[in-house]
């Protein structure tokens, strides 16, 4: 029998991308496709919908012509998304009645202080494991219903579908016949009860949101309906959703609790599975649905970075002290230490655990000595010292012993910096073969529920490793380094 393939939809914060991965986790071909990003006031950020739809759609046409063109036989889709990005559409033409609001956006910040006021604050954390925060889909929504003309009356009469990017993907690949999400995107939203796993009816009486505006929450594997005839070639049935955090985690098979895993990009992502415990945070760490597969849900920790690959791009684009991020490891390389220089990040405040919004970046320990390779070294090492930063945290909330960490994403690229990582965390990192670990995982979630899977245990044994890095720093060493980041973050931080 010739081998089966999943497409996997990957539908980012800039572009969208269509893979089309073999049983055994191979990428046998890929088209992408970036879109524009609106801007139309400061710290709004919006999406057309249509274009992204036109870029999932082309990127999909792409890789299936492919692959028709090898004889590779596809039999299913998995969608997996950016998180928390909010678009609402009218149910007959399927148009949406605005731009979709990006997770980034930032207009709903006084609403959310507001709240906050009013004591709403563990309303929130206590359904939904999450801040309270406009970085979430509720007060996105909330603000679409009260400032585009006509959306409070046509919501009542039943006009109008809400859904993150996966939902309107989803409505718009079955012709409308499906309005539904996966649990790990619900959890997403602040509406919806992450223990309950169902939408939380204080929480919508709160945000003013209608239930018949919902999508139907599903399991990330799970019978979501078939594409339209008129789309391709052939009808494929879509098998599984996740959040792509979520989704890059199953990539990662970080299955089993204490399982952790870390993806760079312009920002950190780092997910510690809890099992079958939703933990509550003491470091205002995210509790989030890790996966829900028959009915059974997975919760995990979760903790961002805002700025990780970000910082080297400011290097190259910013100040310009280098031409290329390709000539990062080779400097960092060149000399034996940083000298006593840090570098701290906080161009847009701090996360994790010191959470201050007003702290701004900074460098210390500056010198006549110091040059461009001192410079670039602590940048990079500032992404290390915020991931132990971030790891300690969930270690204290989990109680989980941490004792190795995958990673993924762009930065993985650098062995240098692995080896640091590896160091400083003192932990085993490792780097997987195949690093598309978003694309990869949505795949799994829908092979598992096409039977190209038979269990979790059956993806866990798909996972391969490409490479170790294992901790060879003495204790002293790496202590004195984190003195020196904790001095250095102190400098930043309001009094």
């Amino acid at each position: 029998m010739a081998e089966q393939h999943i497409l996997a939809i990957d539908q980012g914060t800039t572009s969208s991308r269509a893979m089309i991965f073999s049983t055994s986790g191979d990428c046998v071909a890929m088209a992408q496709q970036e879109f524009q990003q609106i801007f139309p006031a400061d710290g709004w950020v919006e999406h057309d919908p249509e274009e992204i739809w036109q870029s999932v759609y082309t990127v999909c046409r792409q890789v299936l012509q492919q692959a028709q063109a090898e004889h590779l036989e596809v039999v299913g889709i998995g969608i997996t998304n950016q998180r928390e990005t909010t678009v609402v559409w009218d149910r007959s033409s399927g148009k949406p009645i605005y731009n979709a609001i990006v997770w980034q956006d930032r207009r709903t910040a006084d609403y959310c202080y507001e709240l906050k006021a009013a004591g709403k604050t563990e309303l929130v954390a206590g359904a939904t494991g999450l801040l309270l925060d406009p970085y979430f889909s509720a007060t996105k929504l909330y603000w679409i219903l009260d400032n585009v003309a006509g959306a409070r009356a046509k919501v009542e009469a039943g006009e109008l579908a809400f859904g993150t990017i996966d939902s309107f993907i989803l409505w718009r690949l079955t012709g409308g016949k499906t309005h539904a999400t996966d649990a790990t995107n619900a959890s997403r939203t602040m509406l919806f009860n992450i223990h309950s796993q169902q939408w939380d009816h204080e929480l919508l009486e709160l945000f003013k949101i209608p239930p018949s505006l919902l999508p139907e929450v599903k399991d990330c594997s799970a019978d979501f309906g078939l594409t339209e005839a008129n789309l391709f070639a052939q009808q494929l049935p879509i098998a599984g959703i996740a959040g792509d955090q979520q989704a890059a985690a199953i990539g990662q098979a970080c299955l089993q609790r204490g399982m952790i895993k870390s993806t760079y990009g312009t920002g950190c992502f780092v997910l510690l599975n809890t099992g079958k415990k939703a933990v509550r945070s003491g470091n205002s760490l995210l509790t989030t649905v890790a996966y829900r597969i028959n009915g059974e849900v997975s919760y995990a920790i979760e903790g961002s970075i805002f700025v990780a690959g970000a910082a080297i791009q400011w290097l190259r684009d910013g100040i310009k002290l280098i031409a290329s991020a390709d000539e990062v490891e080779g400097l960092v390389g060149s000399i034996e230490s940083n000298h006593g220089v840090y570098m701290v990040p906080a161009f847009t405040g701090l996360g994790a655990p010191h959470w201050d919004p007003h702290a701004r970046g900074a460098i210390s320990g500056l010198t006549r000595d110091t040059g461009i390779a001192e410079i670039v070294r602590a940048t990079l090492e500032s992404v290390v010292y915020q991931t132990y930063d971030l790891m300690a945290a969930m270690q204290r909330d989990s109680g989980v012993p941490i004792k190795e960490l995958r990673v993924d994403g762009g930065m993985v690229a650098n062995e240098w910096f692995l080896q640091f990582l590896a160091d400083i965390l003192d932990i085993t990192v490792e780097r997987p073969q195949v690093t598309e670990t978003t694309a990869l995982g949505v795949a799994y979630l829908a092979g598992l529920q096409l039977g190209l899977y038979s269990s979790l245990d059956d993806i866990n044994n798909h996972w391969r490793r490409y490479k170790v890095f294992a901790p060879r720093l003495k204790e002293s060493t790496r202590d004195g380094l984190l003195r020196g980041w904790e001095n250095a973050v102190s400098r930043v931080l309001e009094d």
